[in-house]
């Protein structure tokens, strides 16, 4: 039986996949022209899964040379003269299966490599007694990339494309290098003390801009696979834009979250999907601990930079102009963190979002005492709705009791995580909140809960006069209408000397909003 494959490459006879024609295609285009290019895309976002694709539509039009760095292990680049009889070897391992005459050739070359100037001349004797056009795919290139040796291979290769184009040599027709980085802009430091500085060894590169993530359609494709074997049935354009919604189609995630609700929730007797069994697989994932959420996590405790910006957009409600020149929104892209959305920055999916909500929660709490205030069943209401009125007049209480005016500086920079601190165990379990950063000239950050079939809007905002106050009133007024909502809530930080512990209520057409200050 197939499955959803979330631990390595997807094969259409194995797996449950997502229709990738239309990628294939134009990754084929660039292959056909003779193009060189990095597939550059954040980790499990398949890009071994398209390479794999690649090969099998290309391997009789092409002779395919299929490797990858990883796994090789730091003796190959000891000197020159290993690197350039074991990358030769590398090449012959990965024709072994498919080409035993031509593995055999190679590896006969690689006995007398030297240098690389033994290896280009090996490439071009390969490539001349060749019935077919040579392609090079290299998997998890970056694994190396921080290398001198490595570097000067790719400028070998480069050197040989360009006198290819001059009929002065001959080449692979094409290469194909996958990774993480963009290896053309990466910053390395090859020798101790030695400035870092970028690679310009594959400046031959074109830009890779083929889309790999999972657009609703796409996803459709995958779920008309999983009926017709599992014979489960549901609104597919319904279920795709749900699961594009958490996911913005990162392809594990899209993946992990109909495995988990096919193999954990999913009952024998239930014959069909609905949105309801992709919010029980959200609350699933967002308790793993799975390579990728690991790695995010890495990342942000690994760049003090970025986790500050990834702080002022998910937390603070602070908007950033999407600028890829900028070091931090570049590397937060890479790592899949960031997306640009209306040349705004933002954070790439939800599930990221709530993981790293997550995550700063964690960090706050050993800071903040506050389970005194906040314990759930005090503020659910027949075991399926929140009592958020009371939610809100209860953290009132709390800022009020353990904050006093030595404490406002804290307050102000932690106010709103210290909410969501406050907020997180009394939804644990049952239902979760996403951040909608708004954009406007105020900071604020709407914070949507989901508890059972219940949605609530609090609007998290710094006071900042009465005018902004109006207009704040007036742009969560059309938020509830969007989120067809007949009331919402206002949680309001006011930093003044003079300021007043108060609530109230106001109507605006048909809608309540309750308002508190702290």
């Amino acid at each position: 039986m197939k499955r959803f494959n979330t631990t390595g490459v997807c094969i259409p006879e194995k797996d449950f996949m997502v229709d990738v024609t239309g990628k294939v295609n134009q990754v084929e285009s660039m292959i056909d022209r003779g193009e060189y290019f990095i597939i550059n895309r954040p980790r499990q976002y398949g890009k071994t899964t398209i390479l794999f694709q690649l090969y099998r539509r290309l391997k009789n039009k092409y002779l395919i040379i299929r490797t990858s760095f990883e796994g090789l292990g730091d003796l190959i680049f000891k000197d020159e003269e290993i690197f350039s009889s074991r990358i030769l070897d590398v090449f012959s391992k990965a024709l072994r299966f498919t080409d035993k005459g031509k593995s055999e050739e190679i590896k006969l070359m690689s006995k007398n490599s030297r240098n690389l100037e033994d290896v280009s001349e090996a490439i071009t004797e390969f490539v001349v007694n060749s019935e077919k056009e040579v392609i090079l795919f290299i998997d998890e290139v970056d694994k190396s990339s921080n290398n001198q040796l490595f570097l000067s291979f790719l400028g070998m290769l480069r050197n040989k494309f360009l006198l290819s184009r001059d009929d002065l040599d001959y080449t692979f027709k094409s290469v194909i290098l996958t990774g993480v980085y963009d290896v053309k802009n990466l910053k390395l430091k090859l020798r101790p003390r030695e400035e870092r500085k970028y690679n310009s060894h594959w400046n031959i590169a074109v830009n890779f801009e083929v889309d790999l993530s999972f657009k609703p359609k796409e996803i459709e494709s995958m779920l008309h696979q999983y009926n017709e074997e599992r014979n489960i049935t549901m609104n597919y354009d319904e279920i795709a834009n749900k699961l594009y919604y958490y996911t913005n189609g990162y392809p594990f995630l899209v993946s992990r979250l109909c495995q988990i609700i096919d193999e954990r929730i999913l009952k024998p007797e239930e014959k069909s999907w609905t949105t309801h069994h992709i919010d029980e697989a959200v609350k699933c994932i967002l308790k793993e601990n799975n390579t990728l959420f690991d790695d995010l996590v890495k990342n942000l405790e690994n760049n003090s930079d970025l986790y500050g910006e990834v702080y002022s957009i998910v937390i603070d409600g602070e908007v950033r102009v999407y600028n890829n020149l900028n070091p931090t929104i570049n590397i937060g892209t890479i790592y899949g963190i960031f997306k640009e959305d209306d040349n705004k920055v933002t954070i790439h999916n939800r599930i990221y979002e709530q993981i790293i909500y997550n995550y700063m929660i964690s960090k706050i709490e050993a800071k903040v005492k506050m389970s005194n205030y906040n314990f759930r069943d005090n503020f659910i209401i027949d075991n399926d709705a929140l009592d958020l009125q009371k939610i809100l007049l209860k953290f009132q209480q709390f800022i009020k009791e353990q904050y006093s005016e030595i404490n406002t500086s804290f307050l102000e920079r932690e106010g709103r995580l210290i909410f969501l601190a406050f907020l997180k165990p009394i939804i644990n379990g049952i239902g979760f909140d996403f951040k909608e950063v708004q954009i406007s000239q105020e900071k604020r950050l709407d914070v949507v809960v989901t508890y059972g079939k219940n949605k609530y809007v609090i609007e998290l905002k710094i006071w900042h006069g009465e005018e902004y106050h109006k207009k704040g009133l007036q742009q969560l007024y059309d938020y509830l209408e969007i989120q067809n909502l007949d009331k919402g809530y206002l949680l309001i930080y006011n930093f003044n000397k003079n300021k007043q512990y108060k609530n109230s209520s106001v109507k605006l057409n048909n809608k309540e909003i309750f308002m508190v200050w702290v």
